[in-house]
């Protein structure tokens, strides 16, 4: 595909944002209308992976309808034409992954309202009775203004409510091993606080540059979320409040019945508390910046 001349159904497409192993990320325009919309497209050597297809398609499902300013929005998922796509809301930015690897003082000064933003789209996106399954800071975008948007829905579950909240069914475990909660882990039931205890891992990241968690192969990082004890961020940030590393650490604990229970409470919690101890936190890296 070539930028600006090719066409996918009635979308012509402008330019390629990102690529990935599976899936590209297009600026686009469906003619006449002049809006600049974004459109994940599967690669043509994966346009009849069942898997892959389906994923796409789950994300469809689970974001057409959803309208929060801390969630990107879906506007379509087809399979009429030569490769499968979503259609989605633009958003110019970078991912917190991203931004943590190329300006991680930005985020330290930022941090309070970043972490209130990430919250606030999580707490919307499980009221809408999901959870996120792959809670990870490359799945937050965030601009200059300090925007923020919750964005892959492509392995979300509906949440199970009733009697059927006590099995797990047989699912494949799926997720990103250096954020999954003990219960995903086990392909157990999950709830909320299995994206609590994901956001918990991202907190951590955020706040000290590391996972909570790290080892030398897959499975050992696996053992390490069901067994090791949560870490404080307070040891490896000393500019780290009491309060909030407590926090993190509940939110991290192997049993979910200790974590916030959803993330209204968490909010809750947050805004009681100070992120970094008195006269502890970083200095804006830009005076210019704008403040989030």
């Amino acid at each position: 595909m070539a930028s600006g001349r090719d066409f996918l159904g009635p979308y012509r497409l402008i330019r390629l944002i990102r690529g990935g192993t599976s899936c590209q990320v297009w600026e686009a325009i469906k003619d006449p209308d002049p809006r600049r919309i974004a459109m994940k497209v599967l690669l043509e050597e994966k346009r009849k992976n069942k898997e892959e297809i389906l994923q796409l398609k789950n994300e469809g499902l689970v974001g057409i309808g959803l309208d929060n300013p801390h969630v990107i929005k879906i506007y379509e998922f087809t399979t009429a034409y030569h490769l499968p796509f979503l259609a989605m809301e633009l958003f110019n930015a970078r991912n917190l992954k991203q931004e943590l690897r190329e300006r991680p003082e930005n985020l330290a000064f930022h941090a309070p309202e970043i972490i209130r933003r990430c919250a606030l789209g999580l707490s919307y996106f499980n009221e809408q009775g999901y959870i996120h399954c792959d809670v990870k800071p490359d799945n937050f975008l965030v601009n200059v203004k300090g925007d923020v948007k919750l964005i892959d829905f492509s392995i979300a579950q509906k949440m199970k409510t009733g009697f059927s909240g006590f099995f797990g069914g047989k699912r494949a475990i799926q997720g990103t091993r250096s954020y999954m909660s003990p219960e995903q882990i086990r392909a157990k039931s999950l709830d909320a606080r299995s994206d609590i205890y994901g956001f918990g891992c991202v907190l951590f990241e955020l706040l000290c540059g590391k996972t909570p968690f790290s080892a030398v192969s897959p499975d050992d990082l696996l053992k390490k979320h069901l067994t090791s004890p949560p870490p404080s961020a307070a040891v490896h940030n000393s500019a780290v409040s009491a309060e909030l590393s407590g926090l993190i650490q509940r939110m991290l604990s192997k049993d979910k019945t200790k974590r916030p229970e959803s993330f209204r409470a968490f909010l809750a919690e947050f805004k009681g508390m100070s992120t970094y101890k008195a006269g502890m936190r970083p200095k804006n890296p830009d005076e210019n910046a704008v403040e989030y």
